[in-house]
């Protein structure tokens, strides 16, 4: 390698280092505003299963640091894989959620998936009004 190189690897490696934030970030929450301002469902459910994903490997990789460091291509393997978690044209984050989060949360979930349709608004109210009601006193 010659002295001309220098710059291109300098250049490649800004890009390598901002690729992270702009794949795991920055577009994930443009693409979730958008979601938000949309009527459609299932970009809802991409998106909050995307965060839930990207939570749970950062919180992983907080617990396997010590073992991650030891690996030199864990931050390109890391990058590919929310890569395919977020674009479009995967949807990896709802695949997963769908065929394999969804089987485990019906066998062993319960009561999760039983959906309250009560609005935020209401339920506030609803506590609002149970906390200053007097308790009835039964004889």
């Amino acid at each position: 390698m010659g002295s001309d190189d220098k710059p291109l690897l300098t250049l490649l490696s800004f890009l390598h280092s901002l690729a992270g934030p702009a794949v795991m970030l920055l577009y994930p929450l443009y693409a979730s505003v958008r979601a938000i301002e949309s009527t459609s469902k299932v970009d809802d459910e991409q998106w909050l299963a995307y965060w839930i994903f990207y939570s749970f490997l950062t919180l992983m990789e907080m617990v396997l640091e010590p073992v991650l460091v030891w690996i030199p291509i864990w931050y390109d393997i890391k990058l590919a894989f929310v890569a395919w978690l977020v674009l479009p044209q995967f949807r990896g984050a709802a695949f997963i959620y769908e065929n394999h989060v969804r089987e485990v949360l019906r066998k062993y979930g319960g009561n999760l998936l039983v959906k309250d349709h009560t609005s935020p608004a209401t339920k506030a109210k609803n506590r609002f009004v149970d906390a200053i009601t007097p308790n009835k006193v039964e004889d």
